[in-house]
């Protein structure tokens, strides 16, 4: 009898709490979702007409503002260099830092805590610092003092790579620390109590079962990092090269900053409106494919992953 009463009581009861916030996060994620196609829709509608063969493999050996002689091969090029370095400088350290964290340093150690203050730190400067950063200790220091300055004391896609590297560690370590502790411990207990030393346990075991989470911190650096333009803006970025990057110590063009350039330089904005438009369109699709070229990979780990089990 008490039983029947309580369920018709709670079918009768409306939480009007729950149904008021249910809606207001259902139309938050509904205006983020639609800004979010307005500006995908405005940018595919003005920029697609610009896309043509020429406009991917042309240069800017003529006119970078002429709509019809215009080109973006080296500032694809330059993009997509100074991204693949910043994950291959950015993923090592990163890991190693996470796996310290996780694996070896005390919770509440005074290290510890300094290191992940530094993080949290790191996380919320703003980019144009970065910059600065990179201008100041990677061209000035270490390419002045520490190495040839008439060869490594200028701009370039080396430490315009390795500053992007630094902004972007913290979301390296913070995505791999989840991962790693998302490892059960008993497989840690497991393999040192068949007498493997803690190193190979978190080499053979832990890592491999991190991966996928290894790799979703590279793909989020890579979303941060394609399109940024002040880190690179005194550290390696170039208005105009005539031809494309072929050392670490050359400058480069890119997507970025020529969108910029093409904004804010132009004799003509109305003119090169197409050439902006399309130069966008393009930045969001380099993205997107590197991006998918990570997910496929973190998918492929996955699968095998799934195939040992």
């Amino acid at each position: 009898m008490n039983t029947q009463k309580s369920t018709s009581f709670r079918t009768r009861t409306f939480d009007f709490g729950s149904f008021f916030f249910t809606g207001v996060t259902g139309l938050a994620t509904f205006l983020i979702l639609a800004i979010l196609a307005v500006i995908l829709l405005n940018v595919v509608i003005n920029g697609w007409p610009g896309i043509s063969w020429h406009f991917i493999t042309a240069g800017t050996e003529r006119d970078m503002f002429d709509v019809k002689q215009a080109g973006v091969l080296p500032m694809i090029f330059g993009t997509t260099a100074r991204v693949i370095l910043m994950t291959i400088f950015v993923i090592p350290v990163g890991v190693i830092t996470a796996i310290y964290l996780t694996e070896y340093a005390h919770a509440t150690s005074l290290i510890t805590r300094f290191i992940r203050g530094a993080v949290n730190n790191l996380a919320g400067v703003p980019s144009i610092v970065f910059g600065l950063f990179g201008l100041g200790f990677f061209v000035n220091f270490i390419g002045h003092q520490v190495l040839n300055p008439a060869v490594w004391g200028k701009p370039a896609l080396l430490w315009a790579s390795l500053t992007l590297s630094v902004m972007t560690l913290p979301v390296v370590i913070v995505a791999t620390e989840e991962s790693l502790k998302a490892i059960p411990h008993g497989l840690r207990e497991a393999s040192l109590a068949l007498g493997a030393t803690k190193l190979q346990t978190i080499i053979r075991i832990v890592l491999p079962q991190a991966l996928p989470g290894i790799l979703t911190g590279g793909i989020l650096a890579v979303s941060r990092a394609a399109g940024e333009v002040a880190p690179i803006l005194f550290t390696g970025a170039a208005y105009y090269m005539a031809k494309l990057p072929t050392a670490l110590n050359d400058q480069f063009m890119d997507l970025g900053y020529h969108i910029f350039v093409l904004s804010t330089q132009s004799p003509n904005i109305n003119k090169t409106k197409p050439i902006l438009y399309a130069t966008v369109l393009v930045l969001l699709l380099l993205t997107f494919a590197l991006n998918l070229v990570a997910i496929l990979v973190r998918a492929q780990v996955r699968r095998k992953l799934r195939a040992l089990h």
